[in-house]
């Protein structure tokens, strides 16, 4: 698990509040990476939304996943990623049936499409952002 310093650049975050995204950042804040499935039709719903469905329910990840693409960011006009350059981006596809957009933390050049790899997290003052490292 990483965490930030007090003299790095803070990084974005997102807004902890807000009605659709909310549950889903204080979920991260457990290091829990949530999605939801309807109960009736098995589809995966991600992110998690506060739609008023009773026929979605909220499950936990196991955090498991294939690389589908990735790109290694090398520049960035904000001063957190500016510092954090270059870092790998990429959409995982977790075993659940979702893709999600995240930070690997991996050497540039040591990531392939395909690849296996598990969450982790960053650690921030009231929430952890999902990151993910080459599988074990």
């Amino acid at each position: 698990m990483s965490t930030t310093t007090d003299s790095a650049p803070a990084r974005p975050l997102p807004v902890l509040d807000e009605a659709d995204t909310g549950p889903f950042w204080q979920a991260c804040g457990e290091h829990r990476l949530t999605y939801q499935r309807h109960r009736s039709t098995g589809e995966v719903v991600f992110y998690p939304r506060g739609h008023d469905d009773p026929d979605l329910e909220t499950l936990d990840s196991t955090g498991r996943g294939t690389v589908y693409t990735f790109t290694v960011v090398r520049q960035h006009g904000h001063p957190f990623f500016r510092a954090h350059a270059p870092y790998t981006v990429a959409y995982v596809d977790l075993d659940e049936g979702f893709r999600i957009l995240t930070e690997v933390i991996a050497e540039p050049g040591t990531l392939h499409v395909g690849q296996r790899v598990q969450l982790d997290w960053e650690d921030h003052d009231g929430t952890a952002v999902p990151v993910f490292r080459p599988a074990r």
